[in-house]
């Protein structure tokens, strides 16, 4: 695994070893040059780039190094920080496993008690109607209480137990689905995997990340290569934020979240607090008779 300032360090290298060599060849070939102001001069430029060649080629291992470490070390990161912990995961768009979430929980030893996919843009007429079939929802009559139909929808997806709304809405609203909502989730992962494509949409899928944020870490993801990102819609919702959550960094960052770590936006982007949170160690469990 490899990020843009390996590769930034790697190109820097190989165009200043470039330089080095066209001026050490025109000192050689340009008569021009015999004159010692000239040669003084030239001599030092290419001493300042062989420097600057030799700082990137550090650079450049020390990345190397640090990719090698974090390699070594994921697994015990990782080991047990999630054990018995109940995480359910939910997709707006559709389910996306090149972001190795369900990979992260299993790493850690947690388990992805459900996983619901959202088919987006929403169908708001119909939503609206089925919704008013139910106690629950009888008070949704119309796109201004969208957003709010969202926030109910996610605070039964996080509390489990009846959850009337998703019983009664999942035919119009889930593409693809795993587990029950019988009990509680002890930690929630979201992640935006298609635009929400209408204003409808949109205002449902900020309540919906709105009503899972709440008395349990929630965490909005999204790959480090996305070129549309979530960010804004995850801070707008109170989500913690990994940008980076298809990269082993990024899987380390959600396990310490998920577990209660440090809230914040964690990964790659320039409005990042931080790449990784601060990782505190996991408490050993006791053996059998302990």
């Amino acid at each position: 695994m490899f990020d843009l300032r390996y590769h930034v360090a790697s190109l820097a290298a190989v165009f200043l070893a470039l330089v080095v060599g066209i001026l050490v060849g025109a000192a050689i070939s340009d008569p021009s040059l015999g004159d010692r102001a000239r040669a003084e001069q030239l001599r030092g430029q290419v001493e300042r780039l062989e420097r600057q060649l030799e700082a990137e080629q550090l650079r450049s291992e020390e990345e190397d190094a640090s990719q090698d470490y974090l390699s070594a070390s994921y697994d015990a990161v990782m080991a047990g920080r999630l054990e018995g912990l109940r995480v359910a995961v939910l997709y707006v768009g559709g389910v996306d496993a090149a972001l190795g979430v369900e990979q992260a929980v299993d790493a850690a030893g947690g388990d992805v008690a459900r996983m619901r996919a959202i088919d987006v843009p929403i169908d708001l007429d119909a939503l609206i109607e089925r919704a008013q079939s139910t106690e629950e929802g009888a008070g949704f009559e119309d796109a201004e209480d969208i957003e709010a139909l969202g926030r109910a929808l996610g605070e039964e997806f996080v509390a489990g137990g009846d959850a009337p709304l998703w019983e009664t809405l999942t035919g119009e609203l889930v593409q693809e689905r795993i587990g029950d909502l019988d009990e509680p989730a002890d930690a929630v992962v979201v992640a935006r995997t298609e635009r929400t494509q209408s204003a409808a949409t949109g205002r449902f899928v900020i309540g919906l990340f709105e009503g899972v944020s709440g008395p349990v870490p929630a965490v909005g993801v999204e790959s480090s290569r996305e070129i549309t990102s979530a960010v804004a819609v995850y801070r707008r919702s109170g989500l913690s934020i990994v940008d980076n959550v298809d990269n082993r960094l990024g899987k380390i960052s959600l396990a310490v979240l998920l577990a209660g770590g440090e809230p914040g936006h964690y990964g790659l982007r320039d409005s990042r607090d931080a790449a990784v949170p601060p990782i505190e160690p996991v408490e050993p469990q006791p053996e059998p008779g302990e």
